[in-house]
């Protein structure tokens, strides 16, 4: 990998990670009651999200759906068997109980999406028409609505559509 090549992983990985935590900031402003401050943490999430995305298309790292399908699967499939696994047993070396909890409910959640790719992949990219459903405790996604999540436990409310 040469380092231009690398500079632009590197890069995508600090516009993504920019991204998320200005939407986080933007929540926070909304909670703190400063709307304006919330729409340009938003706004420039958004701009970070066109560099990210930039990055990785010049870094040759965008391909066909199905090559695309498999690369998610392969990411999702290391997160729930080796990454969050070690997490999970750090976490609770140290004592850190809330932390262990959340990092087993996010590699629960790799699992099943890395079976939702699975589907896809093995429809050949024609899935049917559904709606999928979020978890806002811990990040489970269902196809159609849920009454509760398998995961963590919460009730519908906690549910919501994906756009």
């Amino acid at each position: 990998m040469s380092n231009t090549d690398k500079n632009l992983m590197d890069a995508f990985a600090g516009e993504s990670q920019a991204n998320r935590k200005y939407l986080a900031f933007a929540q926070q402003a909304d909670k703190d009651g400063l709307a304006q401050v919330a729409r340009l943490f938003r706004a420039v999430a958004e701009a970070e999200t066109i560099h990210a995305h930039a990055h990785l298309a010049k870094a040759g790292k965008i391909r066909s759906t199905l090559e695309n399908l498999q690369d998610a699967k392969a990411g999702e499939t290391h997160e729930y068997t080796n990454m969050y696994p070690a997490m999970v047993k750090e976490a609770k070396a140290e004592g850190r109980v809330a932390e262990e909890k959340y990092f087993d409910y996010a590699n629960k959640v790799e699992a099943v999406h890395a079976k939702l790719y699975q589907k896809a992949i093995d429809a050949n990219g024609k899935l049917p028409a559904t709606d999928y459903y979020i978890c806002k405790v811990c990040g489970y996604t269902h196809e159609g609505p849920a009454d509760k999540c398998p995961i963590c436990g919460a009730l519908a409310q906690a549910f919501f559509m994906a756009k």
